[in-house]
């Protein structure tokens, strides 16, 4: 079977970049269009072969009529027949009350954050066949530099059965930022830390089976996909889903 395509958009001159990225049933959770002057919900529709009802369900906006503005980002739905296709006769999984898959209203406006670490993600945010997968997996070396996503205070440095030795670090407007499977943890509870400060090095402690920082932003008990809101173009690559990793809590 080949991997879904997506399409992530771009800021500062960069129009569109393609990535394949394996998500297993959410052929459309990679798909983003950013909007440009002059974009409705129609035309979009027709340009990506999906309906209005579906844009407007994928991006829970209020109707049909919402004006669109430009800099915001869409999700874009599978292409009409798509799913069924591909796999015919079943039926969607249910997604966690705390997983959400759309663009979130708030992406657009943010811009605050930063990548913990320089490496393509192997995993991406979503549905795995074992589970769901509620942050990204970004591949560094071992014992590689793991820095702050955005300033703000250290409210966990521990270690636990699934991330191994973890950061929680709290920001403004009510996020926050997870950082697993940590060699070691160089920032303490109650630390207030700067974006790009070190604050962890790579390991693969906990349930992991190579060296990798997982990364979550959450927002009010739920967790959202870091890539629409950390700068672009995302660093992608091709992922093998298997069952050898269960997914991070």
């Amino acid at each position: 079977m080949s991997a879904a395509r997506a399409v992530v958009a771009g800021t500062l001159g960069l129009a569109m970049l393609a990535s394949a990225v394996t998500a297993p049933g959410d052929p459309a959770a990679d798909r983003v269009h950013t909007v440009a002057r002059g974009d409705t919900l129609s035309a979009l529709a027709r340009r990506y072969g999906v309906s209005v009802g579906a844009l407007v369900a994928a991006n829970n906006l209020p109707s049909a009529t919402v004006p669109l503005r430009p800099g915001q980002r869409l999700a874009i739905p599978p292409a009409a027949g798509t799913a069924s296709r591909a796999v015919p006769r079943t039926r969607a999984p249910r997604v966690p009350v705390d997983v959400v898959l759309a663009v979130p209203d708030f992406a657009e406006t943010l811009g605050s954050f930063v990548w913990p670490a320089d490496g393509a993600v192997t995993s991406p945010f979503g549905r795995r066949r074992s589970g769901w997968h509620r942050g990204i997996d970004i591949r560094a070396a071992h014992r590689e530099p793991i820095v702050a996503a955005a300033e703000g205070v250290v409210v966990v440095a521990s270690v636990e059965p699934r991330y191994g030795r973890v950061l929680k670090i709290e920001h403004e407007h009510g996020f926050t930022t997870v950082y697993a499977h940590n060699d070691e943890n160089l920032v303490a509870v109650g630390d207030w830390v700067t974006p790009g400060q070190r604050i962890a090095t790579v390991g693969r402690t906990g349930r992991a089976t190579n060296y990798h920082v997982h990364f979550e932003i959450r927002r009010e008990g739920r967790v959202y996909k870091p890539l629409y809101m950390l700068p672009m173009p995302a660093r992608v690559a091709h992922v093998e889903d298997t069952d050898a990793d269960e997914p991070d809590d």
